[in-house]
């Protein structure tokens, strides 16, 4: 079954598809703002809540796990069954999910709200783009509306802070996840007349053993590679990622066996798909793994508060959505991959402006801060793009598949980045940093450590201190963006000898 307005003699999509866009991109929006505001409230729900520690993290980490666990088999799950059934079945559930939430009465509570967030969210983002896929077969107008829908997640980002901020001063904690209700009563109430629906009518049914492989492999890759960034090595975190891999391997041998597997890897045979995977995982890795360190230089050693600091990350918030936007009309003009291999090396540009970094003041800030953006400008057309190759290489009946393997990879690379780049970036520290006699230990472990030390220690320790870790921490920074180099390089040489056709 593939219903649509949109005729197989006719590729350019109607007015019907562009107001449906509007309406696939709310889903986006909300999810995009629902991971921004919970940073803001959290200190308020925890002293109401009583919320232990392990309990915050919880609260904080359930909602992305589940995402992630999860992707997949939705993507999947709405092949078979519609995508716009799944969409409109998730956006129940993430309403349901909300009231729960807000009106928590404990801990444990709030955290099976948030789990159930993250279930339904697995079917949003996996359903909105399949059905952008779908809705635009035309390729110009397919990565117009890709940009349009990656901007929207964009915007929701950068905005979710101040919304949240607004709600918090004039109501209770609660109010931040009620910001999902009416998103999804207007979804709910105008998606069965503007969206049309589509379904693999010739699949099989969902083998349920993959779905338990995947999620047991997947799951414990994340939180392994989260409790690395945040921890350091560990065996228990290191095993955890060894123990997915494992079942990963297992789960990929029986997609090979299966008649309908829940993923069909011959997707991965298309050079245009595997590439362009490929190439938005590692900028993930890199673009992750770089903002840890940013916000951290702008408060502990450029000294802003965290108000300033965030004000001067609006402008690259803004230059990543202006380059969004102007990347299919590029690509139109002059081809996918010759866009992405220029948009890669200025990315490249950036992280080698990054390199150059010290710890001195403001004119280091401005430095820094310019290479970042170029980092931003630069990542931003593989991105939308690369989104675009993933979609329209694949077969209409596998487009759930296709952007549940895209958001996943995102997922990844997110995880990835932080664990490896944030790894190194602690171990330049460590190596750099000369303790004072009478500092603590903690403060030869992080600069935030440091920080925290430097005032209890007597005479001119404490500068001394504090001069050393800025100057550690700057040389794990430059670590990174020589990283970010050599990989946005490679990613162009790659993108300019695999991505040649027109899309």
């Amino acid at each position: 079954m593939a219903t649509a307005t949109t005729q197989p003699g006719d590729l350019r999509a109607g007015r019907r598809e562009w107001i449906g866009l509007a309406v696939l991109a709310l889903p986006t929006l909300l999810a995009s703002l629902d991971m921004s505001v919970l940073f803001l409230a959290l200190p308020h729900l925890s002293a109401d809540l009583g919320a232990s520690g392990v309990q915050q993290l919880w609260i904080l980490d359930v909602y992305g796990f589940l995402i992630a666990g999860f992707l997949v088999t939705m993507g999947t799950l709405g092949d078979r069954i519609g995508r716009r059934r799944l969409l409109l079945a998730g956006a129940s559930a993430f309403t349901v999910a909300s009231l729960l939430a807000a009106y928590s009465v404990s801990a444990e509570m709030l955290i099976a709200a948030r789990a159930l967030l993250g279930i339904a969210g697995a079917t949003l983002m996996p359903s909105t783009l399949a059905l952008i896929g779908n809705m635009f077969a035309d390729a110009h107008q397919r990565a117009v509306a890709i940009a349009v829908w990656m901007s929207c997640f964009m915007v929701g980002t950068a905005i979710g802070p101040v919304v949240g901020g607004v709600l918090l001063e004039a109501f209770w904690w609660g109010s931040v996840f009620l910001l999902g209700v009416p998103v999804m009563v207007l979804l709910l109430a105008v998606g069965p007349i503007l969206l049309p629906e589509y379904r693999d009518a010739g699949a099989g049914r969902i083998d349920l053993l993959s779905v338990g492989l995947s999620l047991a492999a997947i799951l414990p890759v994340v939180y392994g590679l989260k409790e690395l960034a945040k921890h350091g090595w560990q065996p228990s975190s290191a095993g955890a990622v060894a123990a997915g891999l494992a079942v990963g391997v297992v789960f990929v041998w029986r997609q090979r066996r299966l008649a309908d597997p829940l993923l069909d890897l011959r997707l991965f045979q298309a050079r245009a798909f595997s590439t362009a995977l490929l190439i938005m995982l590692l900028g993930a890795v890199v673009m992750a793994g770089t903002f840890l360190f940013v916000p951290q230089y702008l408060q502990l050693v450029t000294g802003l508060s965290p108000l300033v600091a965030g004000l001067w990350l609006v402008p690259q918030a803004l230059a990543m959505i202006a380059s969004t936007q102007l990347s299919p009309h590029l690509a139109k003009r002059f081809r996918p991959g010759p866009v992405m291999t220029a948009a890669l090396l200025v990315a490249a540009v950036g992280c080698l402006l990054i390199t150059q970094v010290d710890a001195g003041g403001t004119g280091a800030a401005v430095l820094l801060l310019a290479g970042f953006t170029l980092a931003c400008v630069g990542v931003a057309p593989p991105a939308t793009l690369g989104t675009g190759l993933v979609i329209g290489s694949a077969p209409p009946e596998k487009a759930g598949s296709a952007s549940s393997v895209s958001e996943t990879s995102n997922e990844f690379g997110i995880a990835l980045g932080l664990a490896t780049l944030g790894t190194i970036g602690a171990a330049v520290f460590r190596d750099r940093v000369v303790l004072p006699e009478g500092a603590p230990e903690a403060a030869g472990d992080s600069l935030a450590g440091a920080v925290n030390a430097a005032p209890d220690l007597v005479g001119d320790a404490g500068a001394a201190l504090l001069d050393s870790a800025r100057a550690a921490f700057t040389g794990g920074l430059n670590a990174v963006g020589w990283v970010g180099a050599a990989v946005f390089a490679g990613l162009a040489v790659l993108a300019a000898l695999l991505l040649r056709e027109r899309a």
